[in-house]
């Protein structure tokens, strides 16, 4: 026998049986007195004709200890009998895995990883298949991880009732489609698209607007061309690049990053985003100016603390999020696609970090992320002139087909104000 063969991370298990057996021999000595007594000078014969030079011989003598030791206990009447000899020191337990492999186990049994195929990429690491092994089986009895799982119950029970009522929503006619709406009154905006949180494109909010002649790259250089703006810059060398958005944060003065834009051709390298904050400055006022009439469920007074202006070349891309609010975005100049996904569905959209999910709907790894297959993405290009309300929550991303020009607004006079547990996971 090997005295590696008896994992440290056994030893639950073990000291069941243990336990078990000690039972056994109490309930043995009380219907044959004599028994356990018998049984120890058994023992004792049977270890003293053990040779001296049997390999491993200290951990054999270390196991009849702890034998006599637990007849013992079964015979409290039983005279105190000389310890059998201890393991030699030069026997050595087998070295546990580390605190980041043990927590990797548990994370992927949570995330109902097969045992087989943790086995493999542990191998693959390098790990003891003995080690990797025993260590994959000693998780399901430890009692964090056993706490862990009833937790992952009541987390299950919600994803259900999510999921059954994602499979409501999805059996109204038309739901993959997001609607194209012209004047829905106030209160049916609310009851349908607030309340009920379905998307829609508005097709008649900038009827009024003098913004949708006045804008345009050159516009925006002459009018505003000397001012500073906070850019997103070096995109496409990250690609976690909207996460990790404050190291892409770089300003600029906007006349020359207009000419960047207007020469650069189809990219997402750099963009003017809602992080840019000009509509809070005076220099950027008469943009603002530009607005014309509002969705009806819209404060004006708050249009200008509530906005933000958008600007960028084709190809800009803003990956799969959801916000915290509710918002309006109307496109002035150029095209956006969108591609939604409800709330309800965040279960299948890996939501380790903030409010951002890893896949990418356009060319997803179903490999990584299988349960994205079921998932129900709504698909709409908005024109210019049209205006996405975007709900509580939904999933979102966005493709500029052309050079764009586009205002966000979240000035809704209903309550707009949510509170989110946002995961924190950076290593999955």
């Amino acid at each position: 026998m090997n005295a590696n063969a008896i994992e440290r991370n056994e030893a639950t298990q073990l000291g069941a049986c243990t336990y078990l057996l000690h039972i056994l021999l109490e309930e043995a000595e009380r219907r044959q007195s004599g028994f356990v007594r018998a049984t120890i000078e058994h023992v004792l014969k049977d270890h003293s004709g053990i040779p001296a030079d049997v390999p491993d011989r200290g951990f054999v003598d270390a196991l009849f200890s702890e034998v006599l030791d637990m007849l013992r206990r079964a015979d409290p009447a039983m005279p105190a009998l000389p310890p059998a000899p201890r393991p030699r020191a030069t026997v050595a337990a087998a070295p546990e895995l580390s605190a980041d492999w043990r927590q990797w186990i548990a994370e992927s049994r949570l995330r109902d990883c097969t045992p087989e195929s943790m086995l493999e990429t542990m191998k693959a690491a390098g790990l003891d298949t003995a080690q990797a092994g025993a260590a994959i089986r000693a998780m399901e009895n430890e009692p964090a991880f056993l706490a862990a799982r009833r937790m992952q119950q009541l987390q299950r029970k919600l994803e259900s009732v999510a999921g059954n009522l994602q499979k409501l929503w999805a059996s109204a006619p038309h739901y993959d489609r997001v609607e194209k709406r012209s004047s829905p009154s106030r209160e049916e905006f609310i009851e349908r698209y607030v309340r009920g949180c379905r998307p829609v494109v508005l097709t008649d909010v900038t009827r009024d607007w003098p913004a949708m002649k006045r804008w345009s790259p050159q516009d925006l250089k002459q009018r505003f061309g000397q001012f500073d703006v906070e850019i997103q810059d070096g995109r496409d060398a990250d690609p976690n690049y909207e996460e990790n958005k404050l190291a892409h944060r770089r300003v600029v003065p906007l006349g020359p990053f207009v000419d960047r834009v207007l020469a650069g051709g189809a990219t997402n390298d750099y963009y003017l985003t809602a992080n840019n904050e000009a509509l809070r400055s005076a220099a950027f006022s008469p943009l603002l100016a530009d607005i014309g009439s509002l969705p009806p469920v819209c404060d004006r007074s708050q249009l200008g603390e509530r906005s933000s202006f958008w600007f960028g070349p084709a190809g800009t891309k803003t990956p799969l999020h959801h916000d915290t609010l509710m918002l309006f975005h109307t496109q002035v100049v150029g095209r956006k696609r969108w591609r939604l996904i409800s709330p309800l569905e965040t279960p299948k959209l890996y939501n380790f970090n903030n409010v951002f999910s890893p896949v990418d709907i356009d060319d997803p790894d179903l490999g990584r992320y299988p349960l994205f297959k079921d998932a129900t993405i709504l698909d709409v290009v908005v024109e210019p002139g049209e205006t996405m309300f975007l709900p509580l929550a939904w999933w979102h991303q966005v493709v500029s087909l052309d050079l764009s020009m586009s205002l966000s607004y979240s000035n809704l006079d209903v309550p707009n104000d949510f509170s989110f547990r946002n995961p924190d996971i950076r290593n999955w």
